[in-house]
């Protein structure tokens, strides 16, 4: 099934500004959340067909929430892919191992992570 709903999770402004310009030119539909609270909120509201989740964020981190989701069986199928500014591989490693599909660190290199999106669909 080809991905065209995604979830966007940063508490950046600036990121979620930059990564849903890049994937709504690409024909995404992007929805976005600010934390861990909003994120599952959305989820609740719409299931998406992937999610980009960042792990540095107040409250529930990225790495928890991705752990929660992907163990949660109405949104165990929905890919998650990290998307953070964590570049060292014990933080890439960990993320996997909390059920994260693939890891892209910040800045995002659009071409890879479109690359990676389309790897998934």
């Amino acid at each position: 099934m080809p991905i065209q709903n995604i979830l966007l999770v940063d508490d950046s402004k600036t990121e979620l500004h930059l990564l849903s310009d890049i994937l709504t030119q690409k024909g995404y539909t992007v929805r976005t959340a600010e934390n861990g609270e909003e994120a599952m909120r959305r989820l609740a509201e719409a299931k998406p067909d992937l999610i980009l989740m960042d792990v540095v964020m107040p409250g529930t981190n990225g790495f928890q929430l991705t752990r929660a989701i992907t163990r949660d069986p109405r949104f165990a199928g929905v890919p998650v892919i990290m998307c953070t500014s964590k570049n060292q591989e014990t933080d890439r490693v960990w993320g996997l191992r909390q059920g994260a599909r693939d890891y892209v660190t910040k800045p995002v290199d659009a071409n890879d992570l479109l690359a990676k999106i389309q790897a998934l669909g």
